[in-house]
């Protein structure tokens, strides 16, 4: 995982997900929607096929979009660029997921 750039992208933004304080409705859906970016992520690059890896990086892709939308709710903006360029590179990833 040293070299999944992807990986370590949304392990900062996992770590800075976890600095925003939200209001206990969307607290909890936040926290697992930033969690499942990274998790899918690292499950999706050790499957062996294609199929397999993109299903998994567009369920990173879908929980991306979620902690967006939450962000956007609340009128937090300041991870705005950082999710841009994390959505930017998991797209392309889902687009070309490599593997057999």
């Amino acid at each position: 995982m040293n070299n999944f750039r992807t990986y370590k992208l949304a392990k900062q933004y996992y770590y800075e997900c976890q600095k925003i304080k939200l209001k206990a409705p969307l607290k909890n859906q936040f926290e697992r929607a930033s969690l499942s970016i990274v998790l899918n992520l690292s499950e999706g690059s050790g499957k062996p096929t294609r199929k397999d890896k993109r299903r998994f990086y567009y369920i990173a892709y879908a929980s991306l979009n979620e902690t967006r939308t939450l962000l956007e709710l609340s009128s937090i903006n300041h991870l705005e660029n950082l999710s841009n360029s994390l959505a930017a590179h998991i797209w392309k990833l889902a687009q070309n997921p490599g593997g057999v």
